[in-house]
Parts: C-alpha cells; sequence; structure tokens
C-alpha cells in the first residue's frame, strides 16, 4: 500500500494518536497486535479497506478481546 521506502519513514515518523502516540515501531515494540497497529494506520492515512490487504484477500480477523 504505501510502498518500501514510505512504509519505512511511516514506520519509523508517523505518531498515532489512537495508540497513545506511538509510532508504529514502538506499539510492536509495546506489544500491540500488528493487525491493530496496520488498521489504525490505515485509518489515520485514510486508507479504505479494500486495500488494505490486498485485491483478493479479506481482512484477517480482530484478536478476541
Amino acid at each position: 500500500v504505501f510502498g518500501r521506502s514510505y512504509g519505512r519513514s511511516l514506520a519509523r515518523d508517523q505518531r498515532m494518536p489512537q495508540l497513545a502516540n506511538m509510532t508504529v515501531l514502538e506499539a510492536l515494540d509495546a506489544g500491540e497486535e500488528p493487525r491493530v497497529i496496520w488498521n489504525v494506520l490505515c485509518d489515520q492515512m485514510e486508507i479504505p479497506d479494500s486495500k488494505r490487504w490486498g485485491r483478493d484477500h479479506n481482512a484477517p480477523p480482530l484478536p478476541a478481546a
């Protein structure tokens, strides 16, 4: 979705207010579920659901609370 270079930049630099203002890398280090991080980042960047997982894939289920 974001491409290799831009994706690395986002993972390192983009703060996500919905996840305590952490970056992707910080959220992963804190143990946050990757699919939750991905959805928060995509929501923030206004990526539609249809583009988040690829054209031939459905979104994986969210982890049980």
